[in-house]
């Protein structure tokens, strides 16, 4: 039992040292199975081939790299976590109304003539989903290159329907991290929760929305943010795109990868994080960008799992008189990961954070803002899953004009909140307790 807590947060060695000890036998097994981060050694020694190709690119990319003033030990960091750097010249458009975001990407993808690149975590053959797939059918029918990266545990209602159409329209479909034979065998637990959306090398969508309908969960009803980038930055999304599909096929891209000229004064960066990135990306960014806030940290999360290390952070920025406001959601599509998160709230309360409950269904997106001078927009929740388990792509906005623009679409989600009810919420029954505490036992390891 000695090599359970080996590299791991003390709270997650407890729960798998508990596990193993009321459980020995099924205990060891989901240990082995699920227990360990690393991915396989096939998916490392593909990832390892690429890495000549990234850091061409980002050599290409650093040679018009910005000043981001005292940001720059983040860009620093965000660079040694996925290897793209802060690129100026860039365009940035911000889309908060879902189908919106269908329609302009439909547009994009008929309007391209060279190569469209998606990737998402969901892809339904649902209203939403159907259309992007007519659109990829005329989109190949006109000879423009269409590859699709699809990850099939978050789509597996509808991965083999989708899988067929696609094919069938002429577009290269495939799985990212398949359930494959032993020979090439993925954890199950371990998944491509991107969504990265290309268009020709010069248009690029990242966010928090998959290709299905809004409510695609019967009674919920998803609110989204993407944003829909132009400029230089669309090389380092082609990147990660690239590093995905060779994993996968052991198809080079990469080489093909132009950086487009500058189209605005946007300073971005994007961050892909995940087991092949090394431990911890996201969470190493979020900790960065929150003991860096002077004034003000706004994080908007859907599914909110905090590690003690960002718990602490909390509080000591709570000490310093910085504000922190955390957006949540009334309504949730994973019951047990709602109870383990409704334990941490009497704490964060303690801890200074002002909790603001999204009243207008699921708000799905994944959002922080700190201070003035910097933003994420991305895939990564605040919780463990993206800290440690999934592939995760963030976009980090560094301009202040960009900032702000994100703090407005915030400001709008705000509006539609109503401050958490703490004394109600201590008043709740005890059966509601006693759930929520054993769904926290588990949080360091869902």
């Amino acid at each position: 039992m000695f090599y359970v807590p080996l590299r791991k947060t003390p709270a997650a060695a407890v729960s798998w040292l508990l596990l193993i000890a009321f459980l020995p036998v099924p205990g060891l097994f989901i240990f082995l199975a699920i227990g360990r981060t690393k991915t396989s050694t096939w998916r490392r020694d593909r990832f390892a081939a690429i890495a000549p190709d990234l850091h061409r690119l980002a050599a290409q990319l650093r040679q018009g790299i910005p000043a981001v003033g005292y940001t720059e030990q983040v860009a620093g960091l965000a660079e040694a976590i996925g290897h793209m750097p802060a690129v100026a010249g860039n365009s940035l458009e911000l889309i908060a109304d879902y189908e919106d975001l269908i329609r302009r990407l439909i547009a994009d993808i008929d309007d391209a003539n060279r190569s469209v690149h998606l990737l998402a975590y969901i892809f339904a053959d649902d209203q939403a989903g159907t259309m992007v797939i007519d659109a990829l059918a005329r989109a190949a029918e006109r000879g423009v290159s269409c590859r699709v990266l699809v990850d099939p545990v978050g789509s597996s209602r509808w991965f083999r329907r989708i899988n067929q159409r696609l094919r069938a329209s002429g577009v290269n479909v495939r799985a990212s991290m398949p359930l494959a034979p032993v020979y090439r065998w993925t954890r199950r637990d371990l998944r491509n929760h991107r969504k990265l959306y290309l268009i020709d090398g010069r248009i690029g969508y990242v966010g928090s929305q998959n290709l299905v309908d809004p409510d695609f969960i019967k009674g919920i009803v998803n609110t989204e943010i993407m944003a829909r980038v132009t400029g230089p930055a669309v090389a380092s999304c082609e990147a990660v795109f690239a590093s995905d599909w060779q994993i996968e096929t052991q198809e080079s891209l990469a080489e093909a990868i132009k950086v487009p000229e500058s189209t605005g004064k946007s300073v971005l960066q994007i961050m892909p994080s995940g087991p092949d990135y090394g431990d911890e990306g996201y969470r190493s960014l979020l900790l960065s960008l929150l003991y860096m806030a002077r004034h003000h940290v706004r994080i908007v999360t859907p599914y909110l799992i905090p590690d003690d290390a960002v718990l602490a952070a909390f509080k000591a920025l709570n000490q310093r008189g910085v504000e922190v406001e955390l957006v949540i959601s009334t309504v949730g599509d994973h019951p047990i990961v709602r109870l383990a998160q409704s334990s941490y709230y009497q704490e964060l309360a303690q801890a200074g954070v002002m909790l603001q409950v999204f009243a207008g269904g699921l708000l799905h997106a994944k959002t922080v803002t700190i201070d003035d001078h910097t933003a994420v927009i991305g895939s990564a929740n605040l919780d463990i899953r993206s800290f440690v388990l999934n592939d995760e792509v963030s976009l980090i906005i560094y301009d202040r004009v960009s900032v702000q623009a994100v703090a407005s679409v915030l400001d709008e989600f705000v509006s539609k909140t109503v401050p958490f009810n703490m004394e109600r919420w201590q008043q709740r029954g005890a059966v509601l307790r006693l759930a929520a505490n054993v769904a926290r036992l588990a949080s360091p390891v869902l």
